[in-house]
C-alpha cells in the first residue's frame, strides 16, 4: 500500500513497518472513516472537541475530586508538547515512553506526545526493569515521562535515555516544567498514516510483539465500535478498570470520551467493589471491565451500584452466558460483549441492546467484516468451528517481527481465537486456539468448563488447561480459587466435578482439580493460561 508523505523526521517507524505483501487488507467502508491525508489524532480529540463542545466542559475526573476541563487538558497537553520539543529535543517520529497509572497527567502526556508528532509507547507501572528494558530495546525511545512514584525501575532500564518525573514538585518535574510554558502549541501536521503509537501485546510468552498504529487508526476505533455500538453522548461519564497502557483501556477511557465530548473517571488501582462504588459516586454511565469483575461485584452483593449505568461493557476475556444472565438478573443490565485485539486496536465484533444474543459475542461491528477459516485457510460453512479472521479499517502491523506472517493470512487478520458463526452472522466463542483441549478425541473448550465451575457458589474463579495424559492424549485440569473459609480437599474436588457434569456434557468435566489461592493474571486482569501450563510442564519434567 502506498503511504502518504510522512511528517516524521525520525523515520524509525516507517522503516520498520512490515513488507507490503505481509499487510492485511484494509477497508474504509463507512463515510466517517474517510479521513484527510493530514491528520493528528490528538488535535482531533482535544483541540477540535474543546472548540466544538466548549472549554469548560468536564473531560477528566478522579476519585479524590480532581476535575480537568477540556480547556485545562488542552493547555496542559500543549505545555507537555512544548517541553518535549523545546527542552528534550524531541522531533517528529521520535518515540516517547510513558509510565504511569491511570490519571489525568498520563492523558496530558499521551496527547502531548502526539501533538509533537512523536510516537507514544505507554507502559505499565507494574513492569520491572528487565521487562521495561526489553520494550526500550524494541521501541528505542528518545525520552521517557514517568510518574514520580515509579522512577527506580525506569531509571535502571533507561540507561542514557532521559527520564523526566511526572507528578512531583522537584524543579525537573514535568508538572513544574510545563507550568513555565505558554499554553499554546502548533500541532505537527502528521500524515493520517504516520505511526502514532506502539502497543506491546500482553499475555504471551517470549519477546513481546509491538503493534504499530496510525493516527487514523486511533480515530477509527471510536468511529466504529464506540459510534455504532456504544453510541456515546456528551453527558456520558466513562469509567473502567483497564490500564491506559492497553488499547482496551485507551479506547474506553481516553479516545471514546474525548471523541464525543464526554468525560472519564480515571482510577489508579481498584478492586471490583471499589470500582463499582467510585463509578456510582462519579455518576458513571458507561463502564468497561472484565467478566471476572462483574461476577465479583455481584457476589459481594453490590449489584445495586451498577443499576444506574446506561451501558456496561465486558471485554478482555470471554464472557460466559451464565455471567451475562446473572448480571441481567441482578442489575437489569445487558452486558455488551465484544472481542478485540491489540493488533486491531479495539473491539471489532460486538452487539448491544436488542441485537444481543446471550451466549454470542455478537456480529461484526460496522466497518469490519469477519469469517471463520478452516485448516486449509479457506472459509467454512456456518456452524463449523475454525479460526476467527477479520478485515476492517485497522489491521496488524508488527514492528519488525517475523510473526507478522502468522497473524495475516491471505489478507485476513487471524486472531488466534476459535469461533463458530451461525447463519445469522453471530459469532460464538469456543476458546483461544491454544486453549482447545483434545481429550480422547473430544474437543473441549476451556472457557466452557471454566464457566461451569464458576457457577458453583463456592468458586470465586477458575482456570482450565489441558494436561498431557498417556491414555487420553490430554485431560482437563482445573485450577480453582474457593471462597474464603471454604476448605479445599478431595471431597470438594469430587463435589465440583459432579456439579460440572450436571451443567455441561459429562465428558467435559475436569478430571483433575488443583486448589490455589490466586490465578496468574497480567496487569489488565487477563488470565495467563500459559503460566499454568508452565507449572504443569515443570512438574512433569
Amino acid at each position: 500500500m502506498e503511504l502518504s508523505p510522512s511528517a516524521h523526521q525520525d523515520t524509525f517507524t516507517r522503516d520498520h513497518l512490515p513488507p507490503g505483501e505481509q499487510w492485511p487488507v484494509l477497508e474504509f467502508t463507512l463515510p466517517e472513516l474517510q479521513y484527510p491525508d493530514r491528520l493528528n489524532a490528538a488535535e482531533a480529540l482535544i483541540d477540535d472537541t474543546a472548540a466544538a463542545m466548549g472549554a469548560d466542559r468536564t473531560a477528566l475526573l478522579t476519585p479524590d475530586g480532581e476535575r480537568w476541563s477540556y480547556g485545562l487538558l488542552l493547555e496542559r497537553s500543549n505545555q507537555v508538547a512544548r517541553v518535549l520539543a523545546e527542552d528534550l529535543g524531541v522531533v517528529p517520529g521520535n518515540r516517547v515512553m510513558l509510565r504511569a497509572p491511570n490519571n489525568p497527567w498520563l492523558v496530558a502526556c499521551w496527547l502531548g506526545v502526539l501533538k509533537a508528532g512523536a510516537v507514544v509507547v505507554t507502559t505499565m507501572p507494574a513492569l520491572r526493569a528487565g521487562e521495561i528494558g526489553t520494550l526500550m530495546e524494541l521501541t528505542r525511545p528518545t525520552a521517557v515521562l514517568c510518574d514520580h512514584r515509579f522512577l527506580d525501575d525506569m531509571r535502571a532500564a533507561a540507561g542514557e535515555v532521559p527520564v523526566v518525573p511526572v507528578g512531583g514538585d522537584d524543579d525537573g518535574d514535568l508538572t513544574v516544567l510545563s507550568a513555565a510554558k505558554p499554553a499554546s502549541f502548533t500541532n505537527v501536521q502528521t500524515a493520517a498514516d504516520d505511526v502514532a503509537l506502539l502497543g506491546p501485546t500482553s499475555g504471551t510468552t517470549g519477546t513481546p510483539k509491538i503493534t504499530m498504529h496510525f493516527h487514523r487508526d486511533i480515530l477509527a476505533n471510536a468511529d466504529t465500535f464506540a459510534r455504532h455500538i456504544l453510541q456515546p453522548v456528551a453527558d456520558d461519564v466513562f469509567a473502567g478498570s483497564p490500564p491506559l497502557a492497553f488499547t482496551f483501556g485507551l479506547g474506553g477511557l481516553v479516545v471514546f470520551p474525548l471523541r464525543f465530548g464526554a468525560s472519564a473517571l480515571l482510577t489508579e488501582r481498584t478492586t471490583p467493589a471499589q470500582l463499582a462504588e467510585l463509578s456510582r459516586q462519579a455518576g458513571a454511565t458507561v463502564l468497561f471491565t472484565a467478566p471476572t469483575a462483574y461476577r465479583a461485584i455481584i457476589k459481594e452483593g453490590l449489584a445495586d451500584l451498577l443499576r444506574p449505568l446506561r451501558m456496561a461493557v465486558s471485554a478482555g476475556e470471554h464472557l460466559p452466558e451464565a455471567t451475562w444472565r446473572e448480571v441481567k438478573k441482578e442489575t437489569g443490565l445487558e452486558l455488551v460483549n465484544g472481542i478485540g485485539s491489540t493488533e486491531m486496536l479495539h473491539v471489532f465484533i460486538s452487539a448491544a441492546g436488542s441485537d444481543i444474543r446471550p451466549g454470542a459475542t455478537g456480529r461484526t461491528v460496522p466497518g469490519f467484516r469477519a469469517t471463520i477459516l478452516g485448516p486449509d485457510d479457506e472459509e467454512v460453512a456456518p456452524g463449523e468451528i475454525g479460526r476467527l479472521a477479520v478485515i476492517g479499517p485497522t489491521g496488524c502491523r508488527y514492528l519488525d517481527d517475523p510473526r507478522q506472517e502468522n497473524y495475516v493470512v491471505n489478507g485476513w487478520n487471524v486472531t488466534g481465537d476459535t469461533f463458530r458463526q451461525d447463519a445469522d452472522g453471530y459469532f460464538y466463542y469456543q476458546a483461544r486456539s491454544d486453549d482447545m483441549i483434545v481429550s480422547s478425541g473430544y474437543n473441549i473448550g476451556a472457557p466452557e468448563v471454566e464457566a461451569a465451575l464458576n457457577q458453583h457458589p463456592d468458586v470465586l474463579e477458575s482456570a482450565v488447561i489441558g494436561r498431557p495424559d498417556p491414555e487420553r492424549g490430554s485431560i482437563v485440569l482445573a485450577f480453582v480459587v474457593l471462597r474464603e473459609n471454604v476448605p479445599p480437599g478431595d471431597a470438594k474436588a469430587v463435589e465440583l466435578q459432579d456439579f460440572v457434569k450436571q451443567v455441561i456434557a459429562p465428558y467435559k468435566y475436569p478430571r483433575a482439580i488443583s486448589f490455589v489461592d490466586e490465578l496468574p493474571r497480567n496487569p489488565s486482569g487477563k488470565l495467563q493460561h500459559f503460566k499454568l501450563r508452565e507449572i504443569v510442564e515443570t512438574a512433569q519434567a
